[in-house]
């Protein structure tokens, strides 16, 4: 049977057919908010008797805490974890000695908020399947969250049951390629209805699998547009972390992460808390990453990937990989979970990139429309300032890092003292009076109490050093990234022969 023919056979019926008729899978299904969507999947098929040992929906609150015990909020991970935790206990304690030898049990459980009568909730909910491999084995578990974006509250109930088959079967058929799991959440739904924003595989069913690889395959697969990573490698859903913060966030390649980048978001977090609109509120420092970034060279190098998020989580930083090339899509991003206010730091390149008109045509508006997107809604941007030689060589090639002498880690012998600042950067003439006012209003701010002793450094500079063995590299980033690098091998470092 050609690849096109099976695809073809791989309905949501039959999904769930192909499940209720496999005679080792048996569990039970427990789903609050939204009705019973995916254990009506099953029903509806035929021949759920042979795979539903239980079907509860304990809707009120009350009752859900009587059986569930309480939790922070209801729609969460940790009221996930709860009814998981209930639920494949009180399956185990009640068939384990009736036909646990020749069962691998399952609970499948999804906590939910759907779109409600008004319209004015956030449509969003936990799925989550803890399973067995074997007969009387241990368990593993596969934990997501999904926002749900179909305008009526039906169709988001369809979509639930939908993917919630997709994730029972892929479990159970696709678990041994994981990557193939995550494109077959998607099945029959498409990004419009659904988006899954976090995803974690855990148990021994997944020993060998990097959960930041699986969240990054999220973003390649288009299942969602932005996932995110703890300094300790845990992956984070967004919303927990964002919701109502005030967010600064610097973009980069971080190839590996220089003084400069570490300097730029320090100066900026010392300005942004200083802000009346910030002081006393909940901030949010972030690292951020884009797609186009990654796949710079063509393809995307799984081991340069976890070098870059690595590194910025061991000097203690949160990291954000997005696929949002434009400035005004991530804070438009942010503002799904915040109304508070949005810094963004970066350098001169970056500025003068956000002034270039070309990256804009796809938009009626062009360059206003995306300014009017990108600083509506307080949003300021804090500009780091630059060498005038590097700004120089910037303008006539378009790249940053100066052409140092190897063993100078001062860059250019004749660096000069100017510098190129949010004040006196050149803009082309017919955006000058839009520049100025966005300056004057504060929506653009110059960064200050910067280190200029470290102004020469670029991550370009950084990494060709590496690969040349040029030693005075390790000058030019943290002593945490000096001690990794040198560790993992990272970024083609070798380390210096032994004299015989």
């Amino acid at each position: 049977m050609s690849e096109q023919k099976e695809k073809e056979l791989l309905t949501t019926n039959r999904k769930a057919l192909t499940i209720n008729l496999d005679e080792a899978v048996y569990g039970t299904f427990a789903e609050i908010g939204a009705g019973q969507e995916v254990a009506r999947m099953f029903f509806q098929v035929g021949g759920a008797s042979g795979t539903i040992a239980k079907s509860i929906s304990a809707y009120d609150m009350s009752f859900s805490d009587a059986i569930y015990g309480k939790a922070p909020r209801y729609v969460s991970r940790e009221r996930l974890g709860l009814m998981l935790d209930h639920e494949y206990a009180l399956l185990n304690e009640r068939l384990a000695g009736q036909r646990g030898s020749r069962t691998t049990f399952f609970v499948f459980a999804n906590t939910v908020a759907a779109r409600n009568f008004k319209g004015t909730n956030d449509a969003h909910g936990w799925l989550g399947v803890r399973f067995q491999t074997e007969p009387g084995g241990p368990t593993s578990e596969i934990v997501l969250h999904v926002r749900m974006w179909d305008k009526e509250n039906v169709l988001q109930q369809q979509a639930l049951g939908i993917i919630g088959v997709n994730v029972l079967y892929g479990a159970f058929y696709y678990r041994s390629d994981p990557d193939k799991f995550i494109a077959s959440l998607l099945d029959n739904l498409s990004s419009d209805r659904i988006e899954v924003d976090m995803l974690k595989f855990t148990g021994p069913a997944f020993t060998s699998v990097d959960n930041r690889l699986m969240s990054l395959s999220l973003v390649k697969h288009g299942l969602t547009n932005a996932v995110m990573f703890g300094p300790d490698r845990e992956v984070l859903q967004p919303s927990e972390v964002l919701y109502k913060k005030a967010i600064l966030v610097e973009r980069g390649s971080f190839r590996p992460v220089t003084h400069v980048n570490v300097d730029m978001l320090n100066c900026a977090t010392a300005q942004f808390v200083q802000e009346p609109a910030v002081k006393g509120k909940d901030v949010v420092v972030l690292m951020e990453i884009t797609m186009n970034n990654l796949l710079a060279a063509g393809e995307l190098d799984a081991r340069d990937f976890l070098s870059r998020v690595d590194l910025l989580g061991d000097i203690g930083f949160t990291v954000l990989i997005s696929n949002y090339s434009e400035y005004y899509r991530l804070t438009s991003y942010f503002r799904r979970y915040t109304k508070e206010m949005i810094g963004v730091a970066m350098g001169i390149n970056n500025l003068l990139e956000i002034f270039n008109e070309k990256y804009y045509e796809n938009l009626e508006g062009g360059i206003l429309e995306s300014f009017g997107r990108l600083f509506r809604n307080a949003v300021r941007l804090y500009i780091y300032p630059m060498r005038q030689e590097a700004y120089d060589k910037y303008l006539l090639t378009g790249q940053t890092a100066p052409h140092s002498a190897p063993g100078s880690v001062v860059g250019h012998a004749f660096a000069s003292n100017v510098l190129i600042t949010a004040k006196n950067v050149h803009i082309v003439a017919h955006l000058r009076n839009l520049y100025d006012h966005l300056v004057e209003n504060h929506y653009i701010d110059c960064i200050v109490g910067f280190d200029r002793d470290i102004l020469h450094i670029f991550s370009r500079d950084v990494l060709r050093r590496i690969h040349e063995n040029d030693p005075t590299w390790e000058q030019m980033v943290p002593s945490a990234v000096v001690t990794a690098i040198k560790k993992r091998g990272l970024f083609g470092y070798q380390a210096p022969a032994l004299a015989s």
